[in-house]
């Protein structure tokens, strides 16, 4: 076995292949351009400027290919402004606009596959054991076995050697007693310990840190959950004192606001340009001719932070008193015959591009429900105002996997929940492509619950 520890190459590896991709493109694709030192000194100073800016090349073990994509995207996007950027400065550009786009693009597209086989090659590498970590836990208690979930997936490069505690154990882990670490630790050169803090006090906390300090091993410390812990946590540092922000919603960043609202006015745009357009006058005359009526259903509904939004659909039912507290159900006697090929097709939810050009909601989100629902749901289901950090959308991941329409059983609305919370957690604009795309597939497919 390769007996090689954490590499401190990883970084300058990857910052020089990343400058020799964009030089070599440069070099074959735009020859002209590449005779200017200035053009070549602001290509090279601008990716490092803004990669340092955007902290792109800090090292986390536990990285993979998907873990910093947002990262990914942001910095062609701005290394892209800054690459078009030269040419409105210089008042020149060497070849056609289209060419140099073709340029920008193909670079793109090497620094991706770059990126996808550094981490199939780190991958391959921690497998025959190189750019390795020996680890020991000092201390047990229930958080042990969830981190030995991650200390045994091999391609992380993590080697567990084994826990000490005061507690006998029969377990092949155990190593002894806690006053038998020091000598273990020294003996088998292990490189980072994690000390379980519920464990020990102040004074066996300060001599653990000392230790490892003296012996430049690392320490890490497992502090005591008391149970809180969640997926959706960060720790935020005020001063010196850490802070468990057990309720990290990405959407709370401001470039990840932006890119969100931007792509949901472009797509609703889209979509009320080349599909309501034409759509609106027709839906009118059939749903007109059917029942008497307005052309649009419209119904008070919570969104963004519980606030109340009118949302708006294609009518596909007769007007009716309970409107506002029934959900439609199988075999509905309110839906009309072309309210049943609407709500089959999800036609009857396009007027919801309007709520998102307004900004009442997104193109994904978890879905409004009436207020009725709301007000139960909130006191009947755990956690169900969490989908309410994000606004509502026209799908969302809760949909595309079944939970859509009635909610006949109890398990309907905490299966829904759960996945809003889990999208609430993990939003990503590749999620939301993903959803998307997926949304149409159904559509296409027809639904069962769509009724």
């Amino acid at each position: 076995m390769i007996n090689a520890k954490n590499s401190d190459l990883i970084l300058p590896i990857s910052v020089t292949a990343h400058l020799c991709i964009i030089n070599g493109l440069l070099f074959l694709l735009t020859p002209d351009t590449y005779t200017h030192v200035y053009y070549i000194l602001h290509y090279n100073i601008s990716w490092l400027l803004i990669t340092y800016g955007l902290g792109y090349y800090v090292r986390v073990r536990k990285e993979r290919f998907m873990t910093n994509i947002h990262k990914m995207v942001q910095l062609y996007l701005i290394y892209g402004l800054a690459y078009f950027a030269l040419f409105g400065i210089t008042g020149r550009i060497y070849e056609s606009l289209e060419h140099q786009l073709f340029v920008y693009l193909t670079i793109c597209i090497a620094l991706t596959l770059y990126r996808a086989l550094f981490f199939w090659v780190r991958r391959k590498y921690r497998l025959w054991g190189g750019n390795s970590v020996k680890v020991v836990v000092i201390g047990r208690d229930k958080n042990l076995k969830k981190i030995r979930k991650v200390f045994d997936e091999p391609e992380l490069g993590y080697r567990y050697m084994g826990y000490f505690d005061d507690k006998k154990s029969k377990s092949k882990t155990y190593l002894g007693p806690v006053i038998d670490c020091f000598l273990y630790i020294l003996e088998n050169d292990i490189d980072e310990i994690y000390c379980v803090a519920s464990k020990f006090n102040n004074k066996e906390l300060r001599n653990l840190i000392d230790f490892a300090d003296n012996n430049l091993i690392r320490i890490k410390i497992i502090p005591d959950n008391k149970e809180v812990y969640s997926r959706g946590m960060s720790i935020e540092l005020y001063d010196t004192i850490p802070v468990l922000n057990l309720r990290k919603v990405p959407l709370d960043t401001e470039f990840a606001r932006i890119s969100k609202r931007s792509f949901d006015i472009l797509f609703s745009s889209l979509v009320i340009l080349t599909v309501l357009s034409w759509l609106v006058p027709i839906m009118y005359v059939l749903i007109k001719l059917e029942s008497p009526g307005d052309l649009y259903f419209k119904q008070k509904r919570h969104g963004l932070k519980r606030k109340t939004f009118w949302c708006y659909k294609f009518r596909s039912m007769r007007p009716s008193k309970d409107a506002d507290s029934k959900m439609a159900t199988k075999g509905d006697m309110r839906v009309t015959r072309i309210g049943k090929f609407i709500r089959k097709t999800s036609i009857d939810e396009l007027p919801q591009f309007f709520n998102v050009f307004l900004g009442d909601m997104s193109v994904v989100g978890p879905r409004p429900h009436m207020e009725l629902h709301t007000w139960d749901y909130e006191v009947s289901v755990d956690k169900y105002l969490v989908r309410h950090f994000v606004k509502p959308g026209i799908t969302g991941l809760a949909q595309v996997k079944g939970y859509r329409g009635e909610i006949a059983e109890k398990k309907d609305i905490l299966n829904r929940t759960k996945l809003d919370i889990f999208y609430v957690e993990k939003w990503s604009l590749l999620l939301d492509l993903q959803i998307i795309v997926q949304t149409v597939v159904n559509a296409v497919r027809g639904e069962e619950k769509a009724y």
